[in-house]
């Protein structure tokens, strides 16, 4: 053993079926093809042997960029682009008032989800892995 936690059996990376993370994945299940492969993505990168680089890498990659070059930046952009009637023409048959109130709250995801406060604890993990 390398570490103070117990290892699995021969080291093995531990299945997320009976986690939370697993339990969230399911429940997205079948909801939209993007949606399933992102769950795919997500559920590769947790069963997927890392090593310290790789893992670091990952961690700024999916929360921990100071600029949001994140797939946690990503996920706001996406849900602003999905809010705004310029950029997803279904909304366009919503009245007015209801297109603009879908618009600024899909803003404000994106801009909580790009604040770089938020990524303050994965780049706190990062930096405890050098």
């Amino acid at each position: 053993m390398s570490g103070p936690y117990p290892s699995t059996e021969g080291n093995a990376v531990p299945n997320v079926d009976t986690t939370d993370l697993g339990d969230t994945l399911a429940d997205l299940a079948h909801t939209h093809p993007g949606i399933d492969l992102i769950r795919d993505g997500i559920r590769l990168l947790a069963h997927d042997r890392h090593n310290l680089h790789t893992t670091q890498v990952l961690i700024a990659m999916l929360a921990g960029s100071p600029d949001s070059t994140d797939v946690l930046g990503a996920i706001g952009q996406l849900v602003a682009r999905l809010t705004n009637p310029d950029t997803n023409p279904c909304l366009r048959t919503l009245p007015l008032d209801q297109q603009k109130e879908a618009e600024r709250h899909g803003w404000l995801t994106s801009h909580a989800l790009t604040d770089p406060d938020l990524r303050d604890p994965a780049a706190n993990a990062n930096a405890a892995l050098d």
